[in-house]
This record gives C-alpha cells, structure tokens and sequence, in this order.
C-alpha cells in the first residue's frame, strides 16, 4: 500500500473478505480494512461501490485496521472485479419499515430474542439486491430519482391489493394506497417490478384478489412490462401476532378456493399475455392437499423467492442427483432427516429413494412448529425447540440432518454457533437429543453425507474436526 498518514474519524465500508487471487489481495488490502471512498465519491452502499469500481482508473482510500489511511491507485479492465466482501450491503444504514402490517412475521414473534430477529427493512437497495420485498411506501422523491437514474430493475414489491382502501388497511398506512401511481411510475420509466400478494382471508382475497390480479395484469405490456410476474402467497400466522389483527389462518378450504380462483385466471392470461403470469406459491397446495402442477408450468420460475415451483425444483435437482447415487454404503448408517410437515408427502419418495441404498437408512421427521403455534410448518419456520421436544427421546441412528435454511448464519466460522429462529444454537440441540446433529446445505450436501465412505463422527464437534 501507499505511504501511510493519520486520518480524522470517518464512517467507511467495513470489509470482511478478501478474495483470493483478486487484485484487492495482490495490493495488501485484509479483512477489517475500512474503504473511505473511490474516485472521491464515499459510496452508500453496495450498489454506489459497484458503479464507481466499474471504471478502469481508480483512485481509493482506505483506512486500516490501525487507523491509519491509505490512498491507492488501480489501472484494470473495465467491470473487473475488485474482490472485496464488506460486513453490510448498506453502508449508509438501513432504511426501516413504518408500516404496521398485522400479518408481518417480525411482530408476530416474541420479545428478548437476539436485536437481528427484529428488524424491519423496507429498503429498494436490498429488494434490487437480493430480490427481497419492499412496499415503495417509505421512499422520498430523491430516491425515487436514484431508482431511475441507476436503472435498479426489477424489484420486488409486496402489493397485496392494488385498492386504495383496501392496500391502506393491510399496511396501515395512507401512503399504500398509492400503489397504482407507483406502478405507473415504473411503466413510464421502462422499469420492473416482481409483485406479491400476501392473502388474508376476509380482507384481500375473493373479489379483492380478482382486482388485484387483473389491474398488476394491465402493466404486463410493451417489451419492458412494468409487472413482470405476481406471486400469490397465504397469510403465515404464528401464536406471538397482536391480539384483535382481524387474521384468521388459511383452512384447506380456503386454500382449494384459492386454487380454482387463481388457475382460472392463469388460464385467461395465458391466453392474453402468453403466460401465466400469476403465481400461486407451493403452501397453497400443500394446504389444499392438493398434487402440485406439472414442472412445465412454471416456465422460467419467476416466483422461486416466494416458493412457487420451489418443491418442482427441488425434485428435479434430486432427481439428477439420483442417477450418481452409489448401490450401497459402508459402513451401514441411519440418519433422521428432519422437514416441515408441510412437505412431508411430496419429499417422501426421496426418503424412498435413498433408502434403495444397500446399508443406509434414512427416517423422514416431519414436524410442525409447536413454537410458532402451527399445525402446518413450512421447513424453514422450524425451531430448536421444535425438533428437541419431538424427538427427544427417540432412536434417531447416527445423526440428525437438519437444512440449513433452518439456522441463521453466525460470523464464527463454527457450525456449533449457528442458531434456530428461537435462538436455540446447534450445540444445545445436540445436547439435548444426544446425537450428532448435522446441517445440510441443499440436495448435493444430502446425498454426500448420506453416502460418504470415511468412519461417522460421534459427535458435532468431531464432525467439525474432520
């Protein structure tokens, strides 16, 4: 690096990661170094540091973790990558929800869980980003210039009804009932969008949800459409939600009405717009008790955030998988493998599958969250105490496999400080269970625990060690 001065306090990027082999390592950039600014310009966020790093002259300053800055220059291709990962994509802080949507999970959970547990984002950076949802209720004229301006498309906006009254009294806020002038915003400015549309019975669904579906319809047009696809999702309650919200949970009935209003409308867009358009999330069926649509009809999967055609995928990926998996293992294993009971019958012929496997066997633990007070659970909704005060007790074989999607991950490299949604860690629930308890990132992570060749580990902490 440069000859180094002394600095004045600033508030710059944190950075956690260097990549090996990327410029950043080559000039002596480390973890805990601080980025100041690039080209004079101090960036907000992720998105300012990629646009200023885009251009192949660079002048940066960089404050180490001495305090000491340092002022750098770069020559590199256009678009190259820097290779720096930083703490936050949102250098500038983020930008928190002021509505009071009663159906939102972050208030339906309980009180003195770690401070994380309870944020509220509603911010179009993290929506453009990671593709997570925003309302456009909280965002002032100047950012809406930076939207155009920066061309961030699409994102992804939880709408929920396009009435003015209606939207209003789902968020609790005035401002919802804007929505249509939003989205002409986008149309005007050739911009897109990803829509959603949380269903709470007795508020949004019925007519409601035909006028919702048919006006994000109209801005399906041009070569740019404004809604580029809208996903249908049920309303997910929990015990901890405030008294007298006016939401009552989804009933297989409800679900079927759902399904038959829905399709019937795919069919009509699929006819007009030549797709279908309008989405409805894998819950839906598996509520219903209805068998999921066929593969095709999910076409691109547009809506594989909200868990549309994600249960099609994932027996896809597994059925890929299938045609590498080994005739038998050794030495003989038995794993419980442990799911929301809400997809228990469509993940039952991959249990099947794996267990053709001459020497291992694999148990299926299809649970619902007594925690959250759900007699229908969803895989990732599950907690520690879940699965503790199920299976507690039980033969579960070698080790328990738990999704990854589970546990929210740590800064400590360890496994062991992982933690459920009830803060429950992975130590303590091996602990109780007394048995190895092992996460598994996706279908490859599944079937290479279930088939590898080297002696099983007794506990987590020699799984670690290996």
């Amino acid at each position: 690096m440069s000859s180094p001065t002394k600095t004045t306090t600033i508030s710059p990027a944190l950075i956690t990661r260097v990549e090996p082999g990327s410029i950043a390592e080559e000039i002596g950039f480390e973890a805990g170094d601080r980025l100041v600014s690039v080209n004079g310009e101090r960036p907000r966020d992720l998105i300012d540091y990629r646009f200023l790093c885009s251009d192949e002259e660079l002048a940066l300053e960089v404050l180490d973790t001495k305090g000491i800055t340092h002022r750098i220059e770069i020559e590199k291709d256009y678009d190259e990558e820097l290779g720096l990962e930083f703490e936050t994509a949102l250098f500038d802080g983020l930008i928190q929800c002021v509505n009071r949507c009663p159906f939102c999970f972050i208030d339906q959970q309980p009180p003195g869980k770690r401070e994380t547990l309870y944020l509220k984002d509603d911010d179009y950076r993290l929506s453009f980003l990671y593709g997570s949802y925003l309302t456009l209720t909280n965002i002032p004229p100047a950012e809406w210039e930076r939207i155009a301006r920066l061309r961030l498309s699409p994102l992804y906006v939880s709408v929920h009804a396009t009435e003015g009254e209606v939207r209003s009294r789902l968020l609790k806020n005035d401002r919802a009932a804007k929505i249509l002038d939003h989205l002409a915003w986008f149309q005007a400015h050739r911009l897109q969008i990803h829509a959603q549309v949380v269903v709470c019975p007795g508020i949004n669904d019925g007519p409601h949800l035909e006028r919702t579906l048919r006006d994000l319809a109209r801005f399906h047009t041009g070569d740019v459409p404004a809604v580029a696809s809208a996903a249908v999702v049920p309303v997910g309650l929990t015990r901890f939600r405030p008294d007298q919200d006016e939401l009552v949970p989804v009933t297989p009935t409800k679900a079927q009405e759902v399904i038959d209003q829905v399709q019937a409308l795919q069919t009509e867009f699929q006819a007009q717009l030549g797709t279908t358009f309008a989405w409805l999330a894998d819950e839906w069926f598996l509520i219903g008790r209805q068998p999921l649509p066929p593969e095709h009809h999910y076409e691109s999967y547009p809506q594989i955030g909200n868990g549309v055609g994600s249960i099609r995928l994932f027996l896809k990926e597994f059925d890929e998988i299938a045609q590498t998996l080994p005739a038998e293992v050794s030495p003989p294993r038995c794993y419980t493998w442990v799911v929301g009971n809400a997809v228990e019958h469509a993940f039952a012929p991959l249990a099947a599958r794996l267990n053709e496997i001459n020497g291992l066997t694999v148990h299926i633990a299809a649970i619902n969250s007594e925690y959250w007070g759900q007699e229908i659970t969803v895989t990732g909704l599950l907690t520690g105490q879940d699965i503790a005060s199920q299976l507690s007790g039980q033969d579960l074989g070698d080790a328990v496999l738990i999704p990854s999607l589970m546990l929210k991950q740590s800064d400590s490299q360890s496994a062991l400080e992982t933690y459920f949604l009830d803060d429950m860690s992975v130590r303590d629930l091996e602990n109780k269970l007394n048995c190895l308890v092992l996460s598994i990132d996706g279908l490859s992570d599944l079937a290479s625990v279930c088939t590898r060749s080297f002696p099983l580990p007794t506990r987590l902490t020699d799984a670690l060690a290996n």
